[in-house]
């Protein structure tokens, strides 16, 4: 993987008007990077285009919907008009969900895969003759520590981040002949309001994100890991923990994910026993 200076490279940020998105937008410019920065909310995505600019740093916004192929291809095309072409896809657009797989709407799942995994990968189809051609090019793939080891009530999004990992596996080895790097950033919890823009919220056990990383310091690792040619990196310690126990010890993990939903299910449990 290539370690590459950061200045001047060309950059699309996906979900770029919130959370970690914006962050990358504004770090990204402070470090000297030319950013298109994508999203639906026009008048947010103004906010941090602005706020760039004022600090001397250089964004245009685009307003789009990375799930409709039209809007996909209005990025590319903004891309080349106002930066000349590409040579960082960040794709960090997501949404998410929880709640136990039994209590969902099926369309939940379609949607989730629809932004975090199918938007993500035709993102990069219609971005690869741009990067091909671009310096030191690059794919970044904001996936997320549930990408690594799924846990109850959240089996939606698990399954749409693991398949992010797996696609940029395979495609990591596709593209070394075109020079092309694929890094993967799994943050763990992290404080925005991306709990609040949930699909559903149907979890028991909420997570608390105010434990978690600031969407500033998230930007800051997934720049640094750019910079370095990291292939994949995991975020916060208790992520980097739950990763490496779930390595070495899986049926622990296992074990205590049951345990939890035995208590937190103890009053259905007694009466199904009972029916027996």
């Amino acid at each position: 993987m290539a370690r590459r200076k950061l200045a001047g490279l060309r950059t699309i940020v996906t979900g770029a008007s919130q959370g970690i998105g914006r962050a990358l937008v504004v770090e990204a410019a402070r470090r000297g990077m030319r950013v298109l920065a994508v999203a639906r909310s026009a008048p947010l995505l103004e906010e941090v285009v602005q706020e760039v600019r004022r600090a001397g740093g250089e964004a245009v916004a685009c307003v789009a919907d990375v799930t409709r192929p039209e809007d996909r291809q209005a990025i590319v095309t903004a891309v080349q008009q106002h930066l000349g072409g590409l040579d960082v896809l960040i794709n960090n657009a997501g949404i998410g969900a929880t709640g136990h797989f039994m209590d969902s709407d099926p369309q939940v799942l379609r949607q989730i895969f629809e932004t975090n995994f199918f938007a993500l990968a035709e993102m990069i189809r219609i971005c690869l003759p741009l990067l091909r051609a671009g310096t030191t090019p690059a794919i970044v793939n904001i996936s997320s520590v549930l990408g690594k080891r799924a846990l109850p009530a959240r089996s939606l999004y698990s399954a749409s981040k693991f398949a992010v990992a797996g696609f940029s596996e395979a495609l990591r080895a596709e593209l070394i002949k075109d020079a092309i790097d694929v890094i993967v950033v799994s943050p763990g919890l992290t404080r925005t309001n991306f709990s609040q823009n949930m699909l559903e919220q149907k979890a028991r056990l909420p997570l608390d994100h105010l434990r978690g990383m600031s969407s500033e310091e998230v930007a800051a690792a997934t720049l640094r890991a750019l910079e370095k040619g990291r292939v994949d990196v995991t975020l916060t310690w208790r992520g980097r923990l739950l990763v490496l126990v779930n390595r070495f010890f899986p049926g622990l993990v296992d074990r205590l994910a049951r345990r939890t939903v035995r208590r937190l299910f103890a009053d259905e449990i007694a009466q199904r026993q009972k029916r027996s």
